[in-house]
């Protein structure tokens, strides 16, 4: 079963968003921050895996992954910010 690899990245980035809102609520370098950001490895694997990527194209797989955390990170910071729990 073979996703097109379009597909994969979006995903990927999808899927990243709760992993980087909820690393944006931990210690940084703790054992939860650790676990937001390594847990979804093996799901960003799988789908690289299931969209026969060839090997050249994993950094495009890397950027997907961080940008999604990115995402994930700042929308925890908006809804901080919306609820007045920062000012």
């Amino acid at each position: 079963m073979a996703i097109p690899e379009s597909l994969g990245i979006l995903m990927t980035i999808v899927i990243n968003i709760p992993f980087g809102y909820w690393r944006k609520k931990t210690k940084r370098f703790s054992k939860e921050w650790f676990l937001a950001i390594h847990s979804v490895v093996p799901i960003v694997f799988l789908l690289r895996f299931l969209s026969n990527t060839p090997i050249t194209h994993i950094p495009i797989f890397f950027v997907a992954f961080f940008t999604g955390q990115f995402i994930g990170g700042r929308i925890h910071i908006l809804t901080g910010f919306l609820s007045g729990e920062f000012g």
